[in-house]
């Protein structure tokens, strides 16, 4: 016997009802309040969107019940809660197959289903094809916002119900019921569920023939990688075919040929992290220094949140024009085929114009980010303050401007991406705009910057980041050039005499905030202002799966700090305090009030040495509101001008220094062909 469809007249009769609550019987797995379209507005310093991984699934159940399609709802992964509502309340399953019974009697999906007062809804094991399961409640769930939505991000512990997912015994309000009536989902529109996938994807930001060869991209489309049992919301990883790369290293940006400097990501974007690729998920990060030669389309972005390990991928290159509106929830958005027919993608490698430098102004390289972002690059693949002043000035430029249609910006090392609405703002419409702006913006060179001091506490060496060689030794690679020690390693490709000698070029450095979010949360990536004190190192290959929060690391010319616990690549030097104010908008220490990150843009980063004791001491007083953490901050700027005066004065010794460096770089290059490691299939490994 199935429960009784709704009625015009039972929902009125819910309407009518005080406002309810739902109590949680049992969780179900990693079940957690989102909310669509999530966190926008605040990728540029590395919050994620966060939101259902799979919205078709989520705004369908919206829709059916009468709901705004982003009302907040629950969605499980692999099998769903148990819940009890304290007045009769109207429910839509939708997602991944499941059992779905109301006090044992079964309930069907995709429809609108009364629950009365006290009865159990039971969502079961995913039975089929497909892996998150969402429940959608008439009026939507009532819980707080954080930064403008109530999507959970359980890593950086905020939105949703306490930021976390739901336990035993957690009770949540129900908003009131809708004034709109639902509507009966139609057959054809209830998404495919399948366990070999087509995604539609679009060429871009870095392809062929610049950072992976024509066989590489041929290699791409043709091959069904298969999804790795390691794969969450940051991002589903991939089994496939290592790529032969397009060249030897990436420079100064790292030893492997997928690092390139900082640059922002598009959630959807294929991430190969060394030769693993990675699809990134709505809790991925916004800046990372590998390459991404495909995204996929918004509209198939929903397939990612129902892949599953040992599942099988493959990649359809499409046109952006073609492609389906992800706002649309019809037949236009395909949901219920399983299979991506196309032609052929735009066959232009992702660029999409290029201008040449002229006079003080750089070369730009406009980039495909997905059919819904352009990636502003500026000049040659290098390290140059210039370069981020000149995205600093577009940057600046376009808030002002605010054309209608754009959705974020987002800086990188020498690059920026701007995330737009095609349907307010097309992207040929806003290629022809950036090159009006980018004939009136000054040279860079003369500008000035505000640019605070800011000198953090640093545990060397700090025990939390001996760890994580240790887990990574044991559970991902038992060997590899930067283990056991990772600032043996950093002195080793440097041609330092010393760790001492790392030590102290560490601490002597001041480091200017190049951007803001690698990795998560407001953490900084930031390189020293005098280049004799940049050391150079390569990313882990593959990454770490864990990372304590704010461990320090190197990777790159850049150092960043961790904003929190997660994945990572970068070799590490030790620990610092807290970037990210966990107890906004409460206060805490030399955080500003109206945002919970710590810094700004163009800071100037300083260190000065504690004991491991010490900084457990001054994290937890930040952590309970006490004292500043140890951070002293003061007023400051910098100018272009003047580093260019002092880089001339000190032009022989900083040749000097990078020719001791680049030698030292080459022989590691040369060790670790000799060994094999560029031979390695890119997998993880015990």
């Amino acid at each position: 016997m199935t429960a009784a469809l709704v009625t015009t007249e039972a929902r009125q009769a819910v309407r009518t009802v005080a406002p309810t609550t739902m109590a949680v019987r049992q969780p179900g797995m990693l079940t957690a309040v989102q909310d669509w379209p999530g966190r926008v507005g605040h990728w540029q310093v590395g919050v994620p969107p966060s939101g259902p991984m799979d919205d078709l699934s989520f705004r369908l159940g919206n829709r059916v019940l009468g709901n705004p399609e982003g009302a907040p709802g629950l969605e499980s992964v692999a099998s769903g809660p148990s819940v009890v509502f304290s007045a009769a309340t109207v429910v839509c399953v939708t997602g991944a197959p499941a059992e779905v019974t109301v006090d044992g009697r079964a309930a069907r999906q995709w429809e609108a289903v009364r629950v009365p007062a006290g009865a159990v809804l039971s969502i079961g094991r995913a039975t089929g094809p497909g892996l998150r399961v969402y429940l959608l409640v008439a009026g939507g769930l009532d819980v707080p916002v954080f930064l403008g939505s109530a999507a959970t991000f359980t890593l950086g512990r905020f939105g949703g119900h306490h930021g976390r997912f739901l336990a035993v015994g957690d009770e949540l309000r129900v908003g009131p019921p809708p004034s709109a009536e639902g509507q009966v989902l139609p057959d054809g529109l209830v998404p495919a569920m399948t366990s070999s996938w087509d995604l539609a994807v679009t060429e871009g930001p870095h392809g062929a023939p610049e950072f992976f060869t024509r066989a590489d991209m041929e290699q791409l489309f043709a091959t069904r990688y298969e999804v790795h049992f390691n794969s969450d919301r940051t991002g589903v990883r991939l089994i496939g075919p290592k790529p032969r790369w397009a060249r030897v290293d990436g420079g100064e940006a790292g030893l492997h040929p997928s690092n390139i400097h900082d640059t922002p990501y598009m959630v959807g974007a294929l991430d190969f992290t060394g030769d693993t690729p990675i699809l990134l998920g709505p809790d991925g990060p916004s800046l990372g220094g590998f390459v991404c030669p495909v995204t996929v389309a918004a509209a198939d972005r929903w397939k990612l949140g129902q892949l599953k390990a040992g599942d099988t991928v493959r990649f359809v290159p499409v046109r952006a024009r073609q492609v389906a509106s992800p706002r649309s929830l019809g037949p236009t958005r395909r949901g219920n085929w399983s299979a991506v027919f196309s032609a052929r993608g735009d066959g232009d490698d992702g660029v999409l114009a290029r201008r040449a430098g002229q006079g003080g102004s750089p070369e730009v390289t406009y980039r495909r980010s997905g059919e819904r972002a352009v990636l502003v690059e500026y000049g040659p693949m290098l390290l140059d303050l210039a370069l981020r002043a000149r995205v600093h000035a577009l940057h600046q430029r376009l808030l002002s401007a605010g054309p209608p249609g754009l959705v974020e910006l987002v800086p990188g090392i020498r690059s920026l991406q701007i995330q737009v609405d095609p349907e307010e703002l097309p992207v040929p419409t806003l290629l022809a705009r950036l090159a009006e702006l980018e004939d009136d913006l000054a040279d860079s060179g003369g500008m000035v910057l505000p640019s605070r001091t800011v000198s953090l506490p640093l545990s060397w060496d700090d025990p939390s980041a001996r760890e994580a060689m240790e887990r990574y030794r044991h559970g991902v690679r038992a060997e590899a050039p930067w283990l056991p020690w990772n600032i043996e390693f950093i002195r080793r490709i440097n041609g330092l005499g010393s760790v001492e000698d790392v030590r102290e070029t560490l601490f002597e450095a001041s480091y200017l905030v190049l951007g803001l979010g690698d990795v998560y949360l407001g953490a900084p990536v930031a390189t020293p202002t005098d280049p004799r004190h940049r050391l150079v190192t390569t990313k882990y290959n593959p990454a770490r799966t864990w990372t304590p929060e704010n461990a320090v690391g190197i990777g790159g010319a850049y150092l960043c700090v961790y904003g929190m616990e997660g994945p990572g690549g970068y070799q590490l030097v030790g620990r610092t305090v807290q970037m990210w104010n966990h107890r906004h908008p409460e206060p805490a220490g030399q955080f500003e009030p109206e945002a919970p990150w710590l810094l700004r843009f163009f800071d100037r980063i300083s260190w000065y040495p504690v004991s491991a004791e010490e900084l457990a001491d001054l994290r937890a007083d930040l952590a309970a509101g006490r004292g500043d953490g140890g951070v002293r901050i003061a007023d400051g700027r910098f100018s272009l001008a003047e580093h260019q005066r002092f880089l001339d004065e000190h032009a022989e010794s900083i040749a000097a220094f990078q020719l001791r460096q680049r030698a030292a770089f080459a022989e590691e290059r040369e060790a670790w062909s000799a060994a094999g490691e560029f031979a390695r299939d890119g997998q993880a490994r015990a």
